[in-house]
């Protein structure tokens, strides 16, 4: 899952209903995934999930479905939980930065010489 993923936006965990952060994978466990180790990056807490800081809650994230049943998420414990507030941070500044890039991508493409927007009809943010 992608942390642009618009389904990010109506996912709510199952008992609160409130937002869920996503969690992405750690290199281990993506490195894990890759040898064929399906699942026990999941369970160990590295593997992607999303969680809920409000309950301390992990759901994990399996094949690229959440799995957001009340019995499929996990309690943390105060230590993992600052563990996981700290990888929630990373990813959001993870994901501001690409933003930033996206938006100075956008802004080299206008011709600063004569003002006018050099994309093409049609592309996001192009003037007609």
């Amino acid at each position: 899952m992608k942390p642009d993923d618009p389904l990010l936006r109506i996912l709510a965990c199952p008992l609160d209903k409130g937002p869920l952060h996503l969690l992405p994978a750690t290199a281990t466990a993506t490195a894990a995934a890759a040898a064929g180790k399906n699942g026990t990056a999941a369970v160990d807490g590295a593997g992607e999930a999303l969680y809920n800081p409000r309950l301390r809650r992990r759901y994990p994230i399996i094949d690229g479905i959440p799995q957001l049943l009340p019995s499929s998420g996990e309690q943390v414990s105060d230590e993992e939980h600052e563990t996981l507030l700290a990888r929630v941070s990373e990813a959001h500044m993870t994901a501001g930065n690409m933003a930033e890039g996206n938006m100075a991508e956008e802004h080299v493409a206008e011709d600063h010489t004569s003002g006018h927007d050099t994309r093409r009809p049609g592309t996001p943010g192009a003037t007609t």
